[in-house]
């Protein structure tokens, strides 16, 4: 059994909304967390219909409780009339709620009562490298990291049923798109350019909608949790750089599955970009589980001077490369970078394993880099 690092019980200072991708273990932690909740899984298809019809039950069952009682709500969006009764039973029971869902979209869609601030969002994602024992990189990069996938015998099989799940049930059965086909070949071009610039217009070129459409799109994947826009470094001084954000999948196997990428071998193109997504996903959620506020941004000037990712304002420059040897060559960018913000920590996380300082920038193996991430940070 995996030992997550979000603590969901130092969150509760007052009710929250539960987020995360469908597989990322939402249920899982729950019941792991708090074995002893009052729990209502609406996935039962029986109860989901019970409340469906009698959003009061949920009253009537809760009201002579103990005050201050946690409850766990599993799927809320399949029946958001019942967010009425839990704002109700937190004013006059100061109950505590854990309201879990895959999205918040279907509330914010239909209007429904997202219960005026009494409830804060929280945010599980895929597994990080510090919650694996004896991690493997190279089956991270080629399977991802959801739980079920990472840890199963045939993760492609898996993914293959997953997507279509999303298809399905996210996109299709709440009629977020009217064109589904346009929304799959969408899919696969996002999927093309996963990690580069977001260019609507080409992207619109090669579905053969409109680039206003492609925006849509890409708001619906961020919507319900598929994936995430970083965006550009704005902070200017001496060289011209882009503004255009980048765009993430949540989830590097998710990636793998829509290009058919097959095994994913070191020192191969398809393993660099995927090795460079996965490093960006681990520094991604570290961000988010410790409550930073500083933003994750990446660099690239008109010359092709890039960087892959800054943290805060310019605080800390990482360039990931898939290679087994760093050499000068591969520190261009953070060199340019450093040329800039001088006070930034610069590093170059890589499949080179040996850690050492490159001048004034730091040469970590990847193993090392997420160990520190995870037990120090940035």
């Amino acid at each position: 059994m995996l030992e997550r690092i979000i603590k969901l019980a130092n969150e509760l200072d007052s009710s929250i909304f539960l987020f995360g991708a469908r597989q990322t273990g939402k249920t899982t932690i729950l019941r792991q967390q708090f074995p002893n909740a009052i729990y209502i899984d609406l996935l039962d298809s029986n109860v989901k219909e019970r409340f469906r019809r009698q959003p009061a039950t949920l009253y009537q069952m809760l009201i002579d409780k103990p005050h201050g009682s946690l409850v766990i709500i599993d799927e809320i969006p399949e029946v958001p009339e019942l967010l009425n009764e839990v704002h109700r039973l937190i004013v006059e029971c100061q109950h505590i709620f854990i309201l879990c869902g895959s999205s918040a979209r279907k509330l914010k869609r239909k209007g429904h009562n997202t219960l005026g601030g009494r409830a804060f969002p929280v945010y599980l994602y895929p597994l990080v490298s510090a919650e694996i024992p004896d991690y493997d990189i190279d089956r991270a990069v080629n399977v991802g990291m959801l739980p079920s996938h990472y840890l199963a015998r045939n993760p492609k099989r898996m993914m293959a049923g997953y997507i279509d799940v999303y298809l399905k049930e996210e996109i299709k059965e709440e009629a977020l798109v009217r064109n589904l086909s346009a929304f799959q070949r969408f899919l696969e071009v996002s999927a093309l350019t996963s990690g580069e610039i977001v260019n609507n217009q080409n992207i619109a070129q090669e579905c053969g909608v409109h680039a206003t459409t492609v925006s849509a799109y890409f708001d619906i994947l961020e919507d319900t949790l598929i994936g995430y826009r970083i965006p550009a470094f704005r902070r200017m001084m001496k060289r011209r750089i882009l503004q255009a954000p980048r765009f993430y999948f949540f989830d590097v196997g998710v990636v793998n599955h829509l290009l058919h990428r097959k095994e994913l071998t070191r020192g191969s193109t398809d393993y660099g970009h995927a090795f460079e997504h996965l490093v960006i996903q681990e520094v991604y959620a570290w961000l988010h589980y410790n409550h930073s506020e500083e933003t994750l941004t990446y660099w690239r000037t008109y010359t092709d001077l890039e960087v892959d990712a800054i943290v805060g304002d310019a605080r800390v420059a990482i360039e990931i490369k898939s290679t087994e040897e760093v050499t000068n060559r591969h520190l261009k960018g953070l060199k340019a970078f450093g040329e800039e913000y001088p006070d930034s920590r610069r590093i170059v996380v890589s499949l080179d394993p040996f850690t050492r300082q490159m001048g004034d920038i730091e040469c970590m193996f990847v193993y090392d880099f997420l160990r520190m991430l995870w037990k120090e940070g940035l």
